[in-house]
């Protein structure tokens, strides 16, 4: 997929975010909205609501963030009490509003409305099927085919059983807000992907992306959806069901939502974000320790990395021996975000997009002038703002700059759901530490270990996608290799959870 502009910085992007609500006599809208705001961070391209007052449906979907999207009287004609939203970022699918959602379709069985955060890898596969059977596509991402799919199989089949077999069909990652009539569901794929939990309101529940949302809403968490689990929300808001519809031996935890996307107060997977990064950056200590006058982030997701990494280097040496009354090191904001500067900043020319950090990020000089520094990034993609901010942390008069990386080298694209460039474009995909270091200007590099990242999530490797810093993937990519052989779901009969 071509890109719609040049961004700002060198940072992944990240494809949407979900949620659904289920209230007991208010409306859905308002607090949709604001559970997109919490989201906004997941997608800046379009955002929409659709909800269900017990009669109809009604939808409002418009490019732009979620602020621009909407206004007072768009809230007002969505009513109903219950709902789902959606922002996105294209990572598959076109750019225009087509490829917006949630996407919608009403056929036989009623209405359905439904948003995804994820990459089907056989969406072709699905769409070629139902068009050969006669279904109509209007846009060409894999949400559609998705929609289509579990519209043909409400057609003979009641609700959980539909969406069963639908999951036995699509295959990739996925993360679901889905309404059917008034009645709100959330799916998770069977490897748990993309994340998706679930909170409690003062009068009804709500599914969500990140907690984050839930804690927007004055909800409560109450736990992540598991991995092939359907939660379905009682359109009164007064309970939910489970079922847990497909169970496989491993996950695929997208380890990169703790390092770089979720928000650092969500909870995703029982941790917290913010604690996951802290511990991510002392293990970058004991891995690479290099003894500075100065540890900085590089805002605003470096932040936490950097404090956990300058907390370690006051407690030990870069050799690992206790630190006791020896100096440490000084944890310190050495650059400024200028935070109306966009992600989606359009640069035509590359004198402009060389540009671009200075508009984002200036160092302060007395932070830095004079001392050996190092930065604390949360990942290199394509190496340009790193190089950037190395000289700009030079120009700025540190004597050394030394450069740590809170994740491991990325070397493969990303299919689930993550814009991560193409082998051609990653700096790390054909190139050694050293080369890197050399390209960036800095005076060391490091990176994080695999092992370290499975250490701080409190994971086995098995159990996380790591297929962007390893190439092996745990889906089945055409002309990719893959981790661990991929068992189909097989589809029989649901059977409640019982929660």
């Amino acid at each position: 997929m071509e890109p719609r502009g040049v961004e700002a910085g060198d940072e992944p992007r990240e494809k949407c975010g979900v949620v659904g609500v289920s209230l007991a006599e208010r409306e859905a809208a308002r607090p949709l909205y604001y559970a997109l705001y919490a989201l906004q961070h997941r997608g800046q391209e379009s955002a929409g609501i659709v909800t269900h007052d017990g009669f109809q449906q009604h939808g409002h979907v418009e490019r732009g963030l979620v602020g621009d999207a909407f206004d007072e009287s768009d809230l007002e004609s969505l009513s109903g009490s219950t709902g789902i939203g959606h922002v996105r970022y294209p990572t598959a699918g076109s750019l225009d509003k087509s490829c917006a959602q949630p996407f919608s379709v009403s056929f036989k069985s009623g209405s359905l409305g439904l948003s995804h955060n994820g990459n089907l890898v056989n969406a072709a596969e699905v769409r070629e099927e139902l068009a050969a059977l006669g279904h109509a596509f209007t846009s060409d991402g894999d949400t559609e085919a998705i929609a289509h799919d579990l519209a043909r199989n409400l057609l003979d089949e009641d609700l959980v059983r539909a969406v069963k077999r639908t999951m036995g069909r699509i295959h990739g990652s996925y993360s679901l807000a889905i309404m059917h009539d008034d009645t709100v569901l959330g799916v998770r794929d069977p490897k748990g992907n993309r994340p998706l939990c679930l909170g409690e309101l003062e009068d009804g529940y709500v599914l969500a992306s990140e907690s984050a949302a839930i804690d927007t809403l004055d909800g409560e968490l109450i736990r992540d959806v598991r991995p092939g689990e359907l939660v379905v929300l009682e359109p009164d808001g007064q309970g939910y069901d489970t079922y847990q519809l497909v169970q496989e031996d491993r996950t695929a935890h997208c380890f990169f939502e703790h390092v770089y996307f979720a928000r650092p107060d969500s909870v995703i997977d029982d941790s917290l974000v913010y604690e996951v990064r802290r511990e991510l950056g002392r293990h970058l200590w004991a891995e690479s320790g290099v003894e500075t006058d100065v540890v900085m982030p590089v805002p605003d997701s470096g932040r936490a990395f950097a404090s956990g990494y300058a907390d370690a280097a006051n407690e030990t040496t870069a050799d690992g021996e206790p630190r006791g009354d020896e100096p440490g090191v000084e944890f310190a904001e050495g650059l400024m975000k200028n935070r109306y500067v966009g992600r989606t900043f359009i640069m035509p020319t590359q004198d402009e997009r060389e540009r671009a950090v200075r508009l984002k990020l200036n160092p302060i000089k007395s932070t830095v002038e004079g001392k050996t520094v190092t930065i604390i990034d949360d990942s290199i993609v394509r190496g340009t703002t790193s190089t950037q901010l190395v000289e700009l942390v030079k120009e700025a008069g540190a004597e050394e700059v030394h450069l740590r990386i809170g994740a491991p080298p990325i070397i493969a694209p990303c299919y689930f759901g993550i814009d991560m460039a193409t082998r051609e474009e990653l700096i790390a995909a054909n190139r050694s530490t050293e080369e890197i270091r050399e390209l960036v200007g800095a005076d060391s590099l490091s990176y994080l270990s695999i092992d370290a990242v499975a250490s701080a999530l409190d994971s086995s490797r098995a159990d996380l996608c790591l297929g962007c810093v390893t190439g092996e993937y745990p889906f089945d990519v055409p002309d990719e290799a893959t981790d661990r052989d991929v068992a189909r779901p097989v589809i029989d009969a649901p059977e409640s959870a019982g929660d």
